[in-house]
């Protein structure tokens, strides 16, 4: 999978990720602090690694700053982006399942290597849900996109 990373800090935690999403084999594009030359500002590299998901390059994205808050909001920012903050496995799962979130926001200050390690593996283990209701709620999220883009 192909898996757009950003951080505005070059933290451990974020250095961590792109190890651990390398050895699970995923593609990692870096963006940010963790690329050379890349904007570290959290609003701008969040937006980048979001744009490539809304565009169809990267098939998710993980957005990183130091509470998480501010790369989520810059990531929903992009039309198609449903980012969810994540700070323990059980939400990482039902964002994926309920909200069918294709961006991943994490606290560079919150997550420990092994809740990382917990998050991700909730994360890709999880899958949209198939329930009507469900779908009608991401569906609906979606119409909010469209709606935005007309004004």
């Amino acid at each position: 999978m192909r898996i757009s990373v950003s951080s505005d800090m070059d933290e451990p935690v974020a250095r961590s990720l792109v190890a651990e999403l390398n050895r699970r084999g995923h593609e990692v594009v870096p963006h940010g602090a963790l690329s050379p030359g890349g904007d570290p500002q959290w609003a701008a590299c969040s937006e980048a690694a979001a744009r490539e998901v809304a565009a169809g390059t990267a098939d998710q994205a993980i957005v990183c700053c130091w509470t998480g808050t501010g790369a989520s909001i810059a990531a929903n920012k992009v039309p198609g982006v449903r980012a969810a903050l994540c700070t323990d496995a059980y939400t990482a799962d039902g964002a994926r399942r309920w909200n069918d979130a294709n961006v991943l926001a994490l606290s560079l200050r919150l997550t420990s290597e092994p809740l990382l390690k917990e998050i991700l593996d909730a994360w890709f283990a999880g899958s949209a849900s198939e329930d009507a209701e469900d779908r009608a709620n991401v569906e609906r999220v979606g119409r909010l996109d469209a709606d935005r883009s007309t004004d």
